[in-house]
């Protein structure tokens, strides 16, 4: 079939103007480009990010409970030093008063004094006084050579708790300052985003953060039928469901892993750290086959996370930030951390 002219110089025409826009596309600067950005692997680094800073806070909150530790050690020592010093200058008030006795006491030497003087008997008294303050005064000496050598070991003492003290500081400090560094670097990735894509990341991870809002109180019935101590724990972290991580936090809104804990616990009488790391040396350990609901399970290497086992492979915990007290399942690994053990209070 032949085209008319009219129809070839459409077609033309219509090639010419599909070449300029596919052109004119091409050409189109990259903010003006369509989005293309992996989401999923934005919100798995913004994640990532945001589970290594509650790691550095558990980690903070293990320094804090050390520094905490070794002030109160730095104080008995710093006490003891104090008690020492007072001995040591009271017995050096003593010989003091010893010196001046035994001077008065010798104003000649002892041999003269027996020849000038014209009661020999008096001399003869006044010479076994005389010993008898010697005597005092080499005792006095003894106690006062002691009590300078445990004062010298104790201000050495001193000065090594304190420099521990300094150390301990120093890591909280810079813990601390990890929570704050790795929480910007999230903050930075999300700005990096167009704003179509934020908004995009948000509303998925409120979807889903809506779904294990639903899953997790489905699951908090668990609770109900747990007794004792363990139960009054339970019982107490659920109603917590739904309330946001905030790392160093421990309620009545804000959590995290081990500030929940350690509230769950306070409910029924059990006094815990604010530290999952420090938790771990509380109760008695328990193999995983005998898992009990009410039993605090640990996780990482250090232990850097803890939550209140409910049963079922479940624990109810205060994840990370951008996160929500939850109940979640776990196996030999709860993310990228290692499960530890559990302690039973």
């Amino acid at each position: 079939m032949i085209l008319s002219k009219a129809l070839k110089r459409a077609l033309r025409n219509l090639s010419f103007s599909l070449l300029v826009l596919t052109l004119a596309i091409t050409l189109l600067p990259a903010s003006h480009a369509a989005p293309n950005t992996d989401l999923r692997a934005v919100r798995a680094q913004v994640e990532q990010l945001q589970e290594d800073a509650a790691e550095a806070g558990e980690n903070a909150q293990a320094a804090k409970i050390q520094l905490a530790k070794l002030k109160k050690q730095l104080s008995s020592v710093q006490q003891q030093a104090d008690v020492q010093r007072q001995s040591v200058e009271s017995i050096k008030k003593s010989l003091a008063a010893i010196a001046i006795a035994r001077y008065k006491s010798t104003g000649l030497g002892e041999g003269l004094e027996l020849l000038f003087s014209s009661d020999p008997s008096l001399y003869l008294s006044a010479a076994g006084s005389l010993e008898n303050v010697t005597r005092k005064q080499a005792i006095e000496l003894r106690k006062f050579a002691t009590a300078k050598q445990r004062l010298d070991a104790t201000t050495l003492t001193v000065a090594d708790k304190l420099t521990l003290v300094q150390a301990a500081e120093a890591r909280y400090r810079a813990q601390a300052a990890q929570v704050e560094k790795k929480l910007a670097q999230a903050e930075k990735l999300l700005a990096k985003l167009e704003k179509q894509d934020r908004e995009r990341l948000l509303k998925l991870q409120a979807m889903d953060e809506e779904e294990r809002r639903k899953y997790s109180i489905e699951q908090a019935k668990l609770a109900n039928a747990v007794s004792g101590r363990a139960g009054v724990a339970l019982r107490f972290a659920v109603q917590q469901i739904g309330d946001s991580y905030v790392w160093g936090a421990a309620g009545p809104i804000r959590w995290d892993c081990s500030g929940l804990t350690m509230r769950s616990f306070q409910q029924a009488g059990v006094r815990l750290p604010h530290s999952s790391r420090a938790q771990y040396s509380y109760g008695r350990s328990i193999t995983r086959s005998n898992l009990q609901p009410g039993d605090l399970v640990f996780f990482g290497s250090p232990i850097s996370h803890v939550g209140i086992y409910i049963g079922k492979n479940k624990m109810v915990h205060a994840p990370r930030p951008g996160a929500r007290v939850q109940i979640a399942e776990f196996g030999n690994y709860f993310g990228r951390k290692k499960y530890v053990g559990a302690r039973r209070l």
